[in-house]
């Protein structure tokens, strides 16, 4: 439809323009040169053929050659030529438009056409570059769908891949065409029988059409390599079947590409389980190790007529110590089933922040036995939470401030009630955090270069205080103080009671 008005509107200029020269020749200027009129013409001619079709060239020179012989070649307003010499210039007039408008029409074909390519290369590095940026998730390849109605201007655009008898369907675009299954059958079939290339038309064998809704739509084999993977459906605009060909080519790469991506993600979760379930065992075996031999020693020792009542006491509490130990060993493990399993439930009710504080301090009491607790409670006004899962994740930091700071060192722990909810800040007098540690120091199984020179646990305290505090929609985050030591802080969302009785939030 545009070619054709360009067509019409280029014919109606060329008419016009000869008029329009004819008029000023005649009746201004008064030039009857026909060496000039016929070149005047030609231009006309030629400047109709660069910027309009062909039949429009080829009507503005016929029209030209009649004004030429009926104004400008004598008898002047008449069809007749009486010498023989006007008519070889009339003729050479004619042949010269004819030739000019066919060659000034190929070369603009040719220049569109070059400029179609151009256009379609460009479409497919633009292609290239979301196939680049795809993910390896399922919806991967519904983007891609998309992606190429979308670079190429498609009406419609289907990814068919075959899966056990059926066909699993990715479709994008303007249009929402229903592909014939059999249709879809045949056309892989047909692409699994042969692979031929065609020179001409730079396509493999295999290319078919397929009618649905109304729509003529056009299938391509997707292959890697000589295989055929699927069928990439297209419907809209004319595409080069050579295009089509190298569109499906990408679309194949692609294809290969995600499920890859998928399988590589499968393998390294594989290799970070495996990773995990070694460090786990590495961890419970050594933590497991030394809390039973430490009791198997002191209950050996309880039974020596030999020890003093004093010395009796103290293999007793390090019997209870390691016992201790050993509960909250099998209680972690518990509680991070418990978070995987999401079978965490949540009782908020209003309590004070001083009833946390006591709760948590209850929990490791043996634990920080050798550390001075400092406590200071900003604001103890009532907020509702839930008191276990909050005392249970600052019972856990606080045991992670004993474990890495020195015996008989200060442990800091601040609450205070802010616009955020309650906030809880354990800080140590320990060796501190490395820089490179903060970011993976809530990871499971995770121990940074100061665990490891420690010796002890198993990375699970502080993935346990991020799990139960993700339970209630509160974070927990670490940085070192400036003073030397590491600070953790809670900050649970809970509305506060204000005085006179009424909630805020």
């Amino acid at each position: 439809m545009i070619r054709r008005s360009s067509g019409v509107v280029g014919a109606a200029g060329g008419l016009g323009a000869v008029a329009i020269v004819t008029l000023v020749y005649l009746r201004w200027l008064h030039v009857v040169n026909s060496a000039t009129v016929s070149t005047s013409f030609l231009l006309i001619v030629l400047v109709v053929a660069a910027t309009s079709r062909l039949w429009a060239a080829l009507a503005t020179s016929v029209c030209a050659v009649l004004v030429f012989n009926f104004f400008f070649l004598p008898p002047v307003r008449t069809f007749v030529i009486s010498d023989p010499q006007n008519w070889v210039a009339l003729f050479a007039f004619l042949v010269v438009s004819l030739v000019a408008s066919r060659l000034a029409t190929a070369a603009r074909d040719r220049e569109q056409e070059a400029v179609g390519r151009r256009d379609e290369l460009g479409r497919l590095f633009d292609l290239s570059r979301d196939v680049l940026g795809m993910t390896e998730s399922r919806e991967a390849i519904a983007g891609l769908a998309r992606s190429v109605a979308r670079r190429f201007d498609l009406q419609f655009v289907g990814i068919a891949l075959p899966r056990a008898g059926a066909w699993d369907i990715f479709d994008a675009g303007t249009q929402s065409i229903l592909l014939d299954l059999a249709g879809l059958n045949d056309a892989f079939a047909a692409a699994q029988s042969s692979l031929e290339f065609d020179a001409y038309s730079r396509t493999y064998a295999g290319h078919q059409t397929l009618e649905a809704g109304g729509h003529t739509v056009r299938l391509v084999p997707l292959r890697v390599g000589t295989r055929p993977i699927g069928l990439l459906a297209a419907a809209g605009r004319p595409v080069e079947a050579g295009t089509l060909d190298t569109l499906a080519g990408v679309v194949a790469i692609a294809i290969e590409r995600a499920k890859f991506l998928e399988e590589r993600k499968a393998a390294e979760l594989m290799r970070q389980s495996d990773q995990l379930k070694t460090a786990l065992l590495a961890s419970l075996s050594h933590d497991l190790r030394t809390p039973l031999t430490a009791i198997r020693v002191a209950a050996s020792n309880v039974q020596a007529s030999w020890l003093t009542a004093d010395e009796r006491r103290e293999q007793n509490e390090l019997i209870l110590t390691e016992v201790e130990r050993l509960t909250r060993l099998f209680e972690n493990i518990l509680e991070m089933a418990r978070i995987d399993a999401g079978a965490i439930q949540t009782k908020p009710r209003w309590t004070y922040p001083s009833e946390i504080v006591a709760a948590a301090r209850e929990q490791v009491e043996h634990t920080i036995a050798h550390h001075t607790l400092r406590v200071h409670v900003a604001d103890d006004v009532p907020v509702q939470l839930d008191p276990r899962l909050t005392s249970t994740a600052l019972a856990r930091l606080l045991e992670n401030a004993a474990q890495y700071a020195p015996a008989g060192s200060t442990i800091d722990l601040r609450a205070q009630v802010t616009g955020e909810g309650l906030v809880l800040e354990v800080a140590d007098r320990g060796p501190g955090l490395d820089p490179a540690d903060l970011p993976y120091v809530f990871d499971r199984f995770y121990r940074g270069a100061s665990a490891r020179v420690h010796g002890s646990g198993t990375g699970m305290g502080l993935p346990i205080v991020r799990g139960l505090l993700a339970v209630v929609h509160a974070r927990v985050w670490a940085e070192n103080r400036p003073d030397g030591g590491a600070q953790f802080t809670i900050a649970v969302p809970a509305p506060v009671r204000e005085p006179h009785g009424l909630p805020t939030s």
